[in-house]
């Protein structure tokens, strides 16, 4: 009797996706992680701390804890404003090695530069141009208060960055979630009493709500113009309409999530196969 021969598929391995992060436990890494599994991704974890960066006859080379990576379809940055220097040598480093990159070196870069214009009067938002999650946040009633914290903080060599205070949304602001060209998820927060910063990390809470398409639009034409493919965008709600506060190319969705009850983690890995997808039949012309 003529054997019976077993059918073996070849199956497509599974696809790399580059998570860059400092630890696998922090929130939105680890939500990430579970939406790459989840769509058949492979995942992993890069330190940029923990990173060797090769530029050889064959081309560029990236070495993580002494193990050259291979295998990645696209990559994730989720940069700390601390790592941001290191941060963005191993961003333009994988897109030296024609890895896509779900938001480009150049882009971070800008959206790390909060630097702006003319403010408006008195009183006036004070801001460390690297701090964040509301640290580094202070506000002036006066030009003896601004000389006073400018010149103390210069002489500290820190950049500053003054900013409209728009006394009817004293307190809260709204967290639009961009990917790619729509938003995905919003948030409105409020300070708790006696604060004037309404981030969640200083005690504020949010609340899910459905963005006016003027909103919508602002936020997602925001992250058009400083290049970011996901972003969160913070908006104030004036009296003249949306007025965009700041941009953060690596933003956290935890209270988003929690708010709104959506797969914010999800909704990018989902957009970071898009561009991988789109990269790999580019490749194949």
């Amino acid at each position: 009797m003529p054997r019976k021969v077993k059918k073996i598929r070849r199956t497509r391995p599974r696809q790399g996706v580059a998570i860059l992060s400092r630890k696998k436990t922090l929130y939105s890494t680890r939500r990430l992680i579970e939406a790459a599994k989840a769509r058949g991704f492979r995942p992993r974890v890069i330190d940029v701390l923990r990173c060797n960066l090769a530029l050889e006859s064959g081309g560029a080379r990236l070495y993580h804890r002494g193990k050259e990576v291979r295998g990645v379809a696209v990559a994730v940055p989720r940069i700390g404003a601390s790592v941001t220097a290191i941060g963005l040598s191993v961003v333009r480093h994988l897109e030296a090695m024609g890895i896509p990159v779900i938001n480009s070196a150049a882009a971070i870069a800008r959206s790390r530069d909060k630097l702006a214009g003319q403010v408006g009067g008195l009183p006036a938002i004070l801001k460390l141009t690297q701090g964040t999650q509301g640290v580094g946040v202070m506000i002036a009633h006066s030009a003896a208060e601004v000389e006073s914290i400018l010149g103390t903080l210069w002489d500290l060599g820190q950049e500053i960055l003054l900013q409209e205070f728009v006394a009817e949304s004293r307190g809260r602001d709204v967290r639009a979630l961009v990917v790619g060209d729509r938003v995905v998820g919003a948030m409105r927060r409020e300070a708790p009493r006696g604060e004037f910063r309404s981030n969640l990390h200083r005690g504020g809470f949010g609340t899910a709500i459905q963005l006016p398409p003027e909103y919508a639009e602002a936020a997602v034409r925001a992250a058009k113009v400083i290049g970011l493919e996901v972003a969160g965008v913070d908006l104030l709600e004036s009296n003249e309409g949306p007025k965009i506060v700041e941009l953060n190319s690596s933003p956290g969705f935890e209270g988003l999530e929690r708010a709104t009850g959506l797969d914010i983690a999800g909704e990018i890995v989902a957009f970071a196969a898009q561009v991988a997808e789109g990269a790999r039949k580019v490749m194949a012309l």
